[in-house]
C-alpha cells in the first residue's frame, strides 16, 4: 500500500495504584480550561463517502502522490471540523490517515512476511484482516507517520486540547506469529518501536497520549494478562505527559472479538501504569459500570456512552442518563465521555448526529448540577 495512507484536561491528581506522577516540565503551564466531564473523540472518524471512494485509487494506484496528499488533508480537515462544530472539547485527527486505525501502519514495519487470508470472500471479519509472520527484527526505521499527523492537526486545530492515539504493543503483535522467532525477543521489539513513536511525539510537543489495546481482553501470542499488562507498562514509560489507555473488546466492522465483560480484566487493569482508563459500555447496556467506583480510585475514567457498533442514534436525553450512572461511581471531576470506540465503522452523517447528541447529553447534565 502507498505509503501517503499513512489537551490536557484536568492537572493529573493520580497515577496507577494511587501513586501521585509529577506533570511533566513540557506540561506545566499548559492546562486547557475544560468543562466537567469533558466530551472526547476515543480517535477514528467516519470516512466521507467520496474517500472510501477514493481509497481504490490508492489501491489501484491510479492516484498520484499529490492527488492522495490532497485528499488525505481533506479528510482530516472534514474530520476535525466535524468535531469542532458537534462541540467536542478533546480533538483527534480522526485517523483518515491510516487504515483501520492500524493496518497500514505494517507497511512502515520491516521484519515481517504477510500471510495470505484463508478466506477473501463474504462478510468482513477478523480472518479477512492483514496476518503476518515474523521472518527477522521487527522494526520501524522511519516511525508510523503519526508525528506528521500530530503536527498537522495542530495546525487545523491550533490552542485546542488534543489527543493521539497509537495501538499498544498488545494490538500490535494481534495479526502476528512468532514463527521462528522468539516470542519474548518479538514484543520486546514492538515496545521499543512504539516507544519511539511516543517519545517522538513528546518532543513534538504532544501532551496527551492513547495506547489502543483492544487485545488486552485476550491477549496474543499465549500471553497472560501479566505479561501483557507489564508490555503495556514498558512501552507507556515512553511518554512524558498524560497517558490513557483505551481497553475495548474489538471493532471491526461493528463486531467485537472477546467476551465483553470487565470484570475478568479487573487485576489486569488495576496494574495498568496510566492516568487514564477509556473503556467502552453504551454498546453493552452499560453492563459492569459498578466497577467503576474501584477503578475511578486509581484513575481518571473515561466512559463511552454512544454506541459506534449500532446504527440506533442515541438521544441527548438517553446520553445524558447513561452519564449520569456513571457518575454515582465516579467523582465528577475523574469523568471524561466519549463514544465505546472510533467512528471508522459508521457512515458519517450518523457519526455526526452520534457526536452532536453526546455534546448536548453531556450539558444537559453539566446544567442539572
Amino acid at each position: 500500500m502507498n505509503s501517503a495512507w499513512s489537551i490536557w484536561q484536568r492537572p493529573l491528581s493520580c497515577c496507577s495504584h494511587g501513586r501521585s506522577r509529577p506533570q511533566s516540565k513540557r506540561n506545566r503551564g499548559r492546562m486547557h480550561e475544560l468543562p466537567l466531564f469533558p466530551v472526547m473523540g476515543v480517535g477514528s472518524y467516519a470516512a466521507p463517502g467520496w474517500f472510501i471512494a477514493f481509497r481504490q485509487k490508492i489501491r489501484d494506484e491510479s492516484a498520484g502522490e499529490a492527488d492522495i496528499q490532497e485528499a488525505l488533508d481533506d479528510a482530516t480537515r472534514i474530520a476535525v471540523s466535524d468535531q469542532l462544530d458537534a462541540g467536542v472539547d478533546i480533538l483527534t485527527d480522526g485517523e483518515l490517515r491510516r487504515q483501520r486505525f492500524v493496518y497500514e501502519m505494517f507497511d512502515r514495519v520491516i521484519g515481517l512476511s504477510r500471510i495470505t487470508p484463508g478466506r477473501k470472500i463474504g462478510v468482513p471479519g477478523y480472518d479477512m484482516a492483514p496476518h503476518f509472520e515474523v521472518v527477522e527484527r521487527v522494526e520501524a526505521p522511519d516511525g508510523f507517520g503519526v508525528v506528521d499527523d500530530f503536527l498537522a492537526l495542530k495546525v487545523l486545530a491550533p490552542d485546542r486540547p488534543l489527543k493521539v492515539a497509537i495501538p499498544g504493543p498488545l494490538t500490535f503483535a494481534m495479526p502476528l506469529k512468532a514463527g521462528v522467532r522468539n516470542r519474548d525477543e518479538v514484543m520486546d521489539e514492538i515496545v521499543t518501536m512504539v516507544r519511539a513513536e511516543l517519545s517522538a511525539l513528546s518532543d513534538a510537543g504532544a501532551d496527551y497520549i492513547q495506547l489502543d489495546e483492544p487485545a488486552l481482553p485476550h491477549p496474543p501470542l499465549e500471553l497472560s494478562h501479566t505479561e501483557a499488562v507489564a508490555l503495556v507498562n514498558r512501552t507507556a514509560e515512553g511518554f512524558d505527559g498524560k497517558r490513557a489507555v483505551h481497553v475495548c473488546f474489538g471493532n471491526n466492522a461493528g463486531r467485537p472479538f472477546a467476551d465483553r465483560g470487565f470484570g475478568r480484566l479487573m487485576d489486569a487493569m488495576s496494574a495498568l501504569k496510566c492516568d487514564q482508563l477509556v473503556l467502552e459500555f453504551a454498546n453493552r447496556q452499560m453492563a459492569d459500570v459498578e466497577l467503576l467506583g474501584p477503578l475511578s480510585e486509581m484513575f481518571e475514567i473515561t466512559a463511552g456512552v454512544v454506541d459506534v457498533k449500532n446504527f440506533y442514534l442515541e438521544s441527548a436525553e438517553e446520553v445524558a442518563d447513561r452519564i449520569r450512572r456513571c457518575l454515582e461511581f465516579v467523582p465528577v471531576e475523574k469523568l471524561t465521555v466519549t463514544a465505546d470506540c472510533g467512528f471508522s465503522a459508521l457512515p458519517r452523517y450518523l457519526a455526526r448526529q452520534k457526536m452532536q447528541a453526546m455534546v448536548a447529553g453531556a450539558s444537559a447534565v453539566r446544567a442539572s448540577l
